[in-house]
């Protein structure tokens, strides 16, 4: 049985240390503090709105000139692979930290931290310290400052406190971690990919082989169009039950939405009855953030900005959700608000015309398709699954409650 001692990072095993973060590094620096213009060119300049838990999402992602990138790299405002990267500002501070594996070279902007160790300690073991609660709380407690616009304070930083152990057991405790994140990573793509077969099914069906002769038809003939509502906040029983209350945040990069950040009691969700979703109802924002689109897995309700179809018959429910997926372009068109915010009202959602398909072509269309999205659920459950086993057994790796045996 262990022996415990108490430290700074709470009780560890008596046979490891504690150190600084700015000790077991060559170097912790951040990007750039300007933004050089942007233009057209192959020269990324990442920023934390380009981070994912384990890379950067160039899709989006500000390019810049040569000349200025060059300026950058020689500044160090470019990791290397194998550095630790953090999002050090603004909301997103330190929820994001991830070792860069990816091969393109980029530059960064100062609301991201690089950390790069010295030899003899593995960057994905101090990784997953980073992001484990107990280091979270300690960051967060004591090396964050702002509370308007949170921020890490580099100098400081270099002093937090961080667990010294043999590099085989950091090896080891890293490997457990990181095949479960490949996993996840696995499924994410592997999803990722059906979802894509399905869209591009659903343009050869019913964009470059429409029929002539199909009728258009509004919206509201394949379904039932639910604008949400939030139940009045005063009345506090009608919060923090067991209905989902789907929001915007609760959409992104879901297929089906299993966690929703709020909830409403029995009684919160019977006081506005005519707002219930039955499950896999088509869920699309339509304010602020428009052309989100998901589907709920249980009975569930949402917020105003969100409206929802529920369709009519069993063949137009995928369907619908790759017209929605596929309209992004024509929701952010029909929204009003310009360079304010986005507003596509549930009247005018209601309307959009859309070329109804022969309900043989839907049925048979459905059958094809149904398959992929009962994979991307199976993969989703999968996925919360192993998500749940790496967030119970990184506490426990991190604190050597769980020891790891290594060969070395």
């Amino acid at each position: 049985m262990s022996e415990w001692k108490e430290t700074e990072i709470g009780k560890i095993p008596v046979d490891w240390d504690t150190g600084t973060l700015g000790g077991i590094s060559q170097l912790i620096t951040d990007g750039a503090h300007s933004s050089p213009k942007p233009i057209d060119s192959e020269f990324y300049m990442a920023s934390v709105k380009d981070m994912r838990y384990n890379y950067f999402e160039f899709s989006d992602c500000k390019t810049i000139s040569k000349y200025d990138f060059k300026q950058l790299v020689n500044g160090n405002c470019s990791p290397q692979y194998g550095d630790i990267l953090l999002s050090k500002d603004g909301a997103n501070c330190l929820d994001l930290i991830f070792v860069y594996k990816q091969m393109d070279e980029i530059v960064l902007l100062s609301s991201i931290a690089i950390v790069r160790l010295k030899e003899g300690y593995n960057s994905d073991f101090y990784r997953y310290f980073l992001l484990s609660p107990s280091a979270q709380d300690l960051m967060r407690n004591n090396y964050v400052s702002g509370s308007a616009i949170p921020r890490v304070i580099l100098k400081d930083f270099k002093n937090v406190p961080v667990p010294v152990t043999p590099l085989p057991e950091q090896k080891a405790i890293a490997e457990v971690l990181s095949s479960l994140d490949d996993k996840i990573d696995l499924l994410h793509r592997q999803n990722k990919t059906l979802e894509q077969m399905a869209e591009t099914l659903f343009r050869q069906w019913f964009v470059e082989e429409a029929g002539e002769d199909w009728e258009e038809k509004p919206l509201s003939f394949f379904g039932d169009i639910i604008c949400g509502k939030t139940p009045s906040k005063k009345k506090h029983e009608y919060h923090n039950g067991d209905v989902p209350f789907i929001k915007i945040p609760d959409m992104h990069g879901n297929t089906f939405i299993f966690n929703t950040t709020d909830t409403l009691t029995e009684e919160g969700s019977n006081s506005q009855k005519n707002k219930l979703l039955p499950p896999k109802s088509i869920c699309v924002s339509c304010i602020a953030t428009v052309g989100l689109v998901s589907m709920n897995i249980i009975q569930s309700q949402t917020n105003q900005q969100i409206n929802s179809i529920i369709p009519t018959q069993e063949n137009h429910r995928y369907f619908l959700f790759l017209l929605m997926k596929s309209s992004y372009d024509l929701l952010h068109s029909m929204a009003s608000g310009g360079t304010a915010t986005l507003n596509l009202n549930t009247g005018n959602f209601s309307k959009m015309m859309i070329l109804k398909p022969y309900n043989d072509v839907l049925d048979n269309f459905h059958n094809l398709v149904e398959p992929e999205f009962n994979k991307i659920y199976s993969n989703q459950k999968q996925i919360r699954a192993l998500q749940s086993l790496r967030d119970t057994l990184l506490p426990k790796l991190m604190s050597g409650e769980v020891r790891m045996a290594s060969n070395g």
